[in-house]
């Protein structure tokens, strides 16, 4: 999992103080709380991420543990990000992800990799407040993005998927779009499972037929 970019989050560079810190947690904290924007969820989720980035980078022994783990991403070529969980956000999550994997072999990909990537946008906790801001409408299209990018997975996690993507409150559509897509899944399952002997027994019916002519 990528650690996400607490300097980033409080504009700060890498070097700054712990004055400057809570100098900009001050500043970013009036900036976004609740109170002072109508208790808009958008700007409650920004604040929501500029609280645990101060909370970290102001306590000493949790910010050794972040720069470590920070050192490691990087050394690794990882990337911090900037993560605020919001309907936006996780749409566009989706669709570069989408994006990503429309590019693969289908036959040569990490599929339990690419069920692990989803579950990790569509966690639990991120499904939650994806709910808290009663986006329909960019809720389907984040199911949408999961469904496409998720169409060459095996029954194994399509399903697992299929229940995760049924907590997403986004209509009766989406809920027919999910059912169509375990309905695919399951089929393909069932035919993989059965393919190897029918192509058995239709190979062994044309030599049959085969010998039956020629004789």
């Amino acid at each position: 999992m990528q650690a996400k970019d607490y300097y980033k989050i409080l504009e700060l560079p890498p070097s700054a103080t712990l004055k400057e810190i809570k100098a900009a947690w001050r500043r970013l904290a009036h900036q976004y709380h609740p109170d002072k924007n109508n208790n808009d969820l958008y700007a409650a989720a920004q604040f929501e991420i500029i609280k645990e980035a101060y909370e970290v980078l102001s306590n000493p022994s949790r910010k050794e543990y972040y720069l470590q783990q920070r050192w490691y991403d990087q050394g690794i070529g990882k990337k911090n990000k900037q993560t605020v969980v919001t309907p936006v956000t996780v749409l566009q999550q989706m669709l570069e992800l989408d994006k990503y994997v429309s590019r693969l072999d289908v036959h040569r990909m990490d599929k339990e990799g690419l069920y692990t990537y989803i579950i990790h946008i569509l966690s639990d906790e991120t499904i939650k407040k994806l709910n808290t801001f009663n986006e329909a409408d960019t809720n389907k299209a984040i199911i949408d993005s999961a469904i496409k990018a998720g169409h060459v997975l095996p029954w194994v996690y399509a399903r697992p998927l299929s229940e995760r993507l049924m907590k997403l409150n986004a209509g009766e559509e989406s809920l027919k779009s999910i059912d169509q897509y375990t309905l695919h899944s399951k089929r393909s399952a069932r035919w993989n499972k059965y393919k190897p002997g029918l192509v058995f027994l239709l190979v062994l019916f044309i030599c049959l037929l085969i010998y039956l002519i020629s004789h």
